[in-house]
């Protein structure tokens, strides 16, 4: 079966009111794009009036394409300068949108009006109402930490250069501390956490050591329900200062004891990161 003609075929022509009268589009279907982006020139995901970002930079291809204001859900805010392999962002959308339109020429569409550090991977049919971010049941990212002794080339803009060794081990066993539910005010931005709740449940982390273009990187992959603001990346900084001898591992359970993002280490860069995928 051709999914794009069936896809097609299941929306039914729009009802009007009365002859003459404005008509608000009837969103009678959800679409969901995948996408990937180079995070160096946005300020970011979330839209902000006067800078670049990839929700404002996708808002307004979306809004070239079907003429009219498009409003976007993701599954997870990124910082500026966070990359991201398999970003979800959800929007609703009409009969008359699709109207004469393929999946596969509205991927097309997109990656031709938008922004060259941004590519859309996927479009894809979801029931309607299915929210990017609501529907998500975890989300996985990765922390690339280039571990040589020179500095890195290929991967300079999508990792953070840590010289001069890592404890794994004593990293790993720092880590074990933040597995499971738990509040991690210590481990994002201050203000942010201000009135807002800050339990949240991290699910994995493991590290990998991996080899890019002949440099060697090691990869932590943390997975969780959710994530606050900067929490992988203060996370991750946590971590490095246990690998570099400056703390013991039990210090971890010190820093999220204490419930203050100056308990914590440094906020680790933000090119190193990238948000990997999402599970639905």
């Amino acid at each position: 079966m051709n999914t794009t003609t069936s896809f097609q075929q299941s929306c039914s022509s729009e009802t009007c009111d009365a002859p003459g009268a404005f008509v608000k589009p009837q969103l009678d279907h959800t679409l969901a794009l995948t996408l990937s982006y180079n995070g160096a020139p946005f300020c970011g995901f979330a839209r902000q009036p006067g800078k670049l970002t990839v929700q404002g930079n996708l808002e307004e291809a979306l809004r070239l394409l079907f003429r009219r204001d498009v409003e976007t859900t993701c599954a997870g805010r990124t910082d500026s300068g966070v990359h991201a392999l398999g970003q979800v962002v959800s929007f609703d959308v009409s009969d008359e949108d699709l109207s004469g339109r393929s999946l596969f020429s509205l991927r097309r569409s997109l990656n031709a009006l938008t922004h060259e550090g941004i590519t859309v991977r996927e479009v894809e049919p979801k029931r309607p109402g299915f929210s990017a971010r609501f529907d998500a049941r975890a989300r996985e990212y990765h922390y690339h930490l280039c571990v040589d002794s020179t500095a890195p080339i290929f991967m300079k803009d999508f990792s953070w250069f840590v010289p001069g060794g890592l404890d794994m081990s004593a990293m790993e066993a720092g880590a074990h501390h933040l597995l499971g539910e738990h509040d991690f005010k210590s481990f994002c931005m201050a203000v942010s956490a201000v009135d807002k709740p800050t339990h949240r449940n991290v699910r994995e982390i493991s590290f990998h050591p991996e080899t890019f273009m002949g440099e060697n990187i090691i990869t932590i992959k943390v997975v969780g329900n959710a994530f606050l603001h900067s929490m992988v990346r203060t996370i991750v900084g946590t971590l490095v200062t246990v690998g570099r001898g400056q703390r013991d591992a039990d210090w971890v359970r010190e820093v999220l004891a204490a419930r203050d993002r100056r308990a914590a280490g440094e906020n680790a860069p933000a090119q190193g990161l990238v948000f990997w995928r999402v599970i639905y």
